[in-house]
């Protein structure tokens, strides 16, 4: 699917139309400076390699700050509801099977997500549990910076 195609899936059988199929691709996002102090207000986490530019620029191994891990895991909701649309009358964020950060973000760069379906089963009240593949790649970087097993349930 080509980048920022918006999905409309309007019930569960479209759901499980979408498991195997190629990956939705989001719009790229900036990670901005204020979004990484805003993060570290909220979080406590103020270590330097995120807050302290002239630090991280001359002491750690990125060349410059980077966003946080969870910040990039976070904007997973947010990049998943720009891609795809769900006629639905509730859903809800239900966890996460496995995460990994597998290379920085640094503070100014664009993100974007692969959203794949990987799984959907059916839950009490008519609703459907979601696993959805999540790779965030980071403009320019071979690597994804973060990939992710997200779990959400929908109910139509």
């Amino acid at each position: 699917m080509s980048e920022a195609d918006v999905v409309e899936i309007a019930d569960v059988a479209a759901l499980r139309a979408l498991v195997g199929a190629e990956p939705f691709v989001s719009a790229w996002r900036a990670v901005s400076e204020a979004s990484v102090l805003e993060f570290a207000d909220a979080t406590g986490d103020h270590q330097w390699i995120h807050v302290d530019a002239e630090r991280a620029r001359r002491e750690s191994p990125f060349g410059g700050p980077i966003a946080h891990g969870f910040l990039t895991l976070s904007l997973v909701p947010a990049l998943l509801a720009a891609t795809v649309t769900m006629r639905q009358r509730m859903g809800v964020n239900y966890g996460l099977n496995r995460v990994r950060f597998t290379s920085p973000v640094p503070v100014g760069a664009r993100v974007r997500a692969r959203i794949g379906v990987k799984e959907v089963t059916d839950v009490e009240g008519g609703g459907a549990q979601v696993v959805w593949n999540i790779g965030i790649e980071c403009e320019g970087s071979e690597r994804p910076a973060c990939v992710a097993e997200f779990i959400s349930r929908h109910y139509f």
